[in-house]
């Protein structure tokens, strides 16, 4: 691959749980040298909400919402055209049209998706997987297969990760040790299987922190602040105070409350890179992510509470286990790892369908060559395409506050030149 900055633009979605990890994307991919836009849908997730509160019959509530999804993808459109990216990343669930996706396609323009759902309960994949030049996803078979099925033959399995730069071991006050410290803890939804499996624990030293526990009466006494949402900042502070965290994957069935799935969820990595013990249940891809010295597992309920009892008497053995559990993590399950991995996997697949950099041509003289040089390294400051005219070039800059750079210097020195002299000369030729 040219060895220069690729332009990406990253779809967040409005809500959800892959907004979080698009936004860890988001700073992996400037980090490996990439020029990143992120466009913001949750500044839009209020107002698409609020027109339920107009209590319109369904029909036409469907209609204005598909109608205020047409106006967002507009405004995708409009950062298109500004930024001119080599590749659109969108995220599980953001809202990307088949109509954009087909003028990217024809533009040259390079999609992927993340797919970070379970594609057998989140099933809309099978409307627009096939129109990403590059789908990511975290399980393997069936899926795989299914995708072939709908003629989409160019996937790659992305299993999740962690951002070392937020998800680390922090140190706590007496007072955030006192809050948030407990034997046994679990931060997450009060999803159904996880509310008959947590009564395992009940009348002992655990916290349950998160949403969607209404309702919940033998554990009302474990839940933390009334159920309310935890910020990503006192997640943090919770997984470091924890002695043992339980990471059960969700489920919304009961007949089994370990439900043996295949994918890893990121609190598994996110708990690994914080150098906090978890007991996590058994998945069917968890082999080729982590070593049985690495992390502890569990096969059911009665197991886990085996271990809990065992590892809260064993704080030497906790400490291997996490310390394992980091490096393994920073060596190879990081988002900077995932980025390099899915650039790396659309190169070889389809190539990138715009050029990478500005072209420079020998006949060009030694002026025209040095101005490409100045407008080039302006446009990579700003973030602005390779063809933005200077008038958009001049706007942006106008809008930026602070010191001038030896580019923004030359590029309001040229707009000057521009307004002074070119316009004198229109103005005698009439």
């Amino acid at each position: 691959m040219n060895d220069r900055s690729l332009r990406i633009l990253v779809i967040l979605p409005m809500y959800g749980g892959s907004l979080p990890i698009g936004r860890y994307c988001c700073a992996a991919l400037r980090e490996i040298g990439h020029t990143v836009r992120c466009f913001e849908s949750p500044v839009m997730y209020s107002a698409f909400t609020g027109l339920k509160e107009l209590q319109l019959p369904p029909e036409s509530l469907a209609k204005i919402e598909n109608s205020f999804i047409h106006i967002v993808s507009q405004a995708i459109l409009a950062h298109v055209e500004s930024f001119e990216p080599h590749l659109v990343l969108a995220m599980a669930q953001a809202p990307v049209d088949r109509n954009i996706l087909l003028r990217l396609k024809n533009s040259g323009i390079r999609t992927a998706m993340w797919f970070v759902e379970d594609y057998s309960i989140f099933n809309y994949w099978k409307i627009y997987a096939q129109l990403y030049d590059v789908f990511a996803v975290i399980q393997k078979e069936p899926f795989f297969t299914e995708l072939r099925k709908i003629g989409q033959e160019n996937f790659v399995y992305l299993p999740l990760a962690a951002d070392p730069s937020f998800h680390k071991s922090i140190q706590l006050t007496n007072d955030e040790k006192k809050e948030f410290g407990a034997d046994i803890a679990f931060l997450g939804a009060g999803y159904p299987n996880r509310r008959l499996a947590f009564r395992h624990f009940a009348g002992r030293n655990f916290k349950i922190w998160g949403s969607d526990w209404e309702g919940e009466t033998l554990l009302s006494k474990n839940i933390q602040r009334n159920g309310e949402r935890i910020s990503p900042e006192d997640s943090i502070k919770i997984y470091n105070a924890t002695k043992i965290t339980i990471n059960l994957h969700s489920s919304v069935h009961t007949e089994q409350l370990v439900s043996h799935g295949d994918f890893v969820n990121p609190r598994t990595f996110e708990l690994a890179a914080m150098k906090a013990f978890q007991l996590v249940d058994e998945r069917s891809l968890m082999g080729e992510l982590f070593g049985s010295d690495e992390l502890v597992t569990f096969d059911d309920m009665e197991d886990c509470c085996r271990k809990i009892d065992y590892f809260l008497s064993h704080p030497m053995e906790r400490e291997q286990y996490r310390e394992k559990a980091l490096a393994r993590v920073l060596k190879e399950h990081t988002y900077v790892h995932r980025m390099r991995t899915l650039v790396a996997s659309i190169e070889s697949s389809v190539g990138w369908g715009l050029p990478i950099g500005v072209e420079t041509h020998q006949e060009q003289n030694p002026y025209q060559a040095e101005l490409a040089n100045v407008m080039e390294s302006f446009l990579l400051e700003t973030g602005l395409g390779p063809h933005s005219s200077l008038e958009t070039a001049v706007s942006s800059l106008k809008a930026r506050k602070g010191p001038l750079s030896e580019a923004e210097t030359a590029v309001l020195f040229l707009d000057a030149w521009k307004r002074q002299y070119l316009h004198t000369d229109n103005r005698t030729s009439r």
